[in-house]
């Protein structure tokens, strides 16, 4: 274990295109990171760039969860802030939603979420801040989002839970819903040019996200100045779940 006085951070879900962005900022910042996710090939790719300790895992698992906190407590000697960006993307009605694809839809989305409270319980003895992430589509009615918008629902009723059983522990919970992001995980949507049309269309700010939108936010909730802040859920949405502005084209100038 080596002693340091730089925040220390566990990443779950970190070759993303919102992880690698998130990781990369934090690396310049000077944390000590742990990292994690299935791919090893890009993970050790990632950590070699960030000079973080790579651990490769599936967080749907409880125990593989816990060893990357593990390993952050074994080299850096505590826990200040951990952040879960494992997740999926299913776009399809309930009716066309068989069990297989609900179940890893839950299961990628919601349970990896429960898991990283549970080891950010054990784990962060001294306190800190854990932020999840949730979607724009689990607080606005979105059209053949019925199985994305429940699991993302159920994270923001964790984080709100969680934030209120675990206060005593000085344990801060936060979530952030994007709206639509450019990632990897979004090209079945972005890849085709009249879906990336209307969902460009559904965001008032008139653009799609990027993982540079995204980022600075856990960047803020991770931050231990901002300890007056729990329980909360932040749309970085591009105005989508709170604007309905008039057209355009009606806009007087």
């Amino acid at each position: 274990m080596s002693e340091n006085t730089n925040p220390v951070y566990v990443i779950l879900g970190a070759t993303g295109g919102i992880g690698s962005e998130t990781v990369r900022r934090l690396s310049e910042k000077g944390a000590n990171l742990v990292i994690a996710a299935q791919n090893e090939e890009k993970l050790e790719r990632l950590a070699k760039e960030t000079n973080a300790s790579p651990v490769a895992l599936d967080a749907t698992s409880q125990k593989q969860t816990d060893t990357a906190f593990e390993r952050a407590k074994e080299n850096f000697g505590r826990i200040d802030g951990a952040v879960n960006l494992v997740g999926s993307f299913l776009l399809k009605p309930a009716h066309k939603t068989c069990d297989k694809d609900f179940d890893a839809v839950m299961s990628q989305n919601v349970k990896t979420a429960f898991n990283t409270v549970r080891s950010a319980v054990r784990f962060m003895e001294d306190g800190g801040s854990v932020v999840l992430m949730s979607s724009v589509a689990g607080r606005v009615g979105l059209a053949n989002h019925e199985a994305i918008s429940a699991a993302k629902a159920a994270v923001i009723g964790l984080t709100m839970s969680s934030a209120a059983t675990y206060l005593p522990r000085n344990l801060r919970f936060n979530a952030v819903a994007p709206g639509l992001v450019e990632t990897p995980m979004t090209e079945s949507v972005t890849s085709s040019d009249a879906a990336r049309q209307a969902s460009t269309d559904l965001h008032p700010l008139g653009r799609l996200g990027e993982p540079e939108d995204i980022a600075p936010m856990i960047e803020w909730l991770l931050d231990p100045r901002n300890t007056w802040v729990s329980g909360q859920v932040f749309g970085v949405d591009g105005g989508l779940s709170t604007l309905r502005p008039m057209p355009r084209r009606a806009v007087r100038r």
